[in-house]
């Protein structure tokens, strides 16, 4: 099995490398990611543009690794269509450093870069941990092996991509693991206004307008201390996955405690 990570933090990320170490476990993992924080472009792509593309220094065993002068998404598609053409069985972009839940996902490159590889019939998912600073990615990689076991495996659908964000806590203080839906939570819609003297100028800011911690939402798992597990995106395809997930949800959290 060979797995593609990736992220939109960029390629010298902790949260990726993490999650590529454990990875290892599972298949042959490479890593191909921007070379710097690509937060907020969500699925863009650089149409007609130059890409450099760099193998670099892997920050964990020998892991392949490439550094993309480009968006997320450009990422996985170049690993997919060019470095790799027809080799990757999994796509795994993050782990993010902050969540990615709500109307967020649809700005959000790590879900982005996931979304290519949906997009490509390769079962995808992004993993975000809804915190900035001091993290802690033992839950999130442990995660990410599980499922990525479950496609080894055969038993999660290959077409499928899922929205993962997890508690900023141990896997002992983690209490549970949901399958949600998008909340109506939104950070992009604060705008400030500022002048410099001779212009006047805006700045799109990130901060809070609603709180859906309505029961299923994304949000209301991870204000219970659970893992949010979002499958996305057309409702056919989330219908049958998410019932297949909610069957083995308690599987998942039984097995990601054992861990502990």
């Amino acid at each position: 099995m060979k797995i593609l990570v990736t992220n939109d933090d960029g390629i010298d990320a902790p949260g990726l490398w993490v999650v590529a170490k454990e990875l290892q476990k599972v298949g042959r993992v490479i890593v191909v990611a921007p070379h710097q924080e690509q937060s907020g472009l969500g699925t863009s792509i650089s149409l007609r543009r130059a890409i450099k593309v760099n193998k670099v220094e892997p920050k964990q065993g020998e892991i392949e690794a490439y550094s993309v002068e480009g968006t997320p998404a450009d990422s996985v598609i170049i690993a997919i269509k060019s470095l790799f053409p027809g080799e990757i069985n999994l796509v795994v972009s993050g782990i993010n450093r902050g969540p990615n839940i709500g109307r967020d996902i649809f700005v959000s490159g790590t879900v982005g870069a996931a979304f290519q590889g949906y997009l490509h019939g390769i079962p995808s998912m992004a993993i975000s941990m809804n915190a900035y600073e001091g993290l802690d990615f033992e839950a999130a990689a442990k995660l990410a092996v599980l499922l990525a076991t479950k496609v080894k495996d055969g038993i999660l659908p290959n077409k499928v991509l899922l929205n993962i964000n997890l508690p900023d806590l141990t896997l002992n203080e983690i209490s549970g693991v949901e399958i949600t839906r998008l909340s109506e939570q939104s950070y992009c819609d604060v705008v400030e206004r500022e002048q410099d003297g001779k212009e006047e100028y805006y700045r799109i800011m990130r901060g809070r307008d609603s709180d859906d911690s309505k029961s299923g939402s994304d949000i209301w798992a991870l204000q219970l201390n659970r893992v949010s597990i979002t499958p996305l995106p057309d409702s056919a395809t989330v219908n049958s996955v998410r019932l297949w997930l909610r069957n083995v949800a308690p599987a998942i959290y039984s097995e990601l405690c054992s861990y502990c």
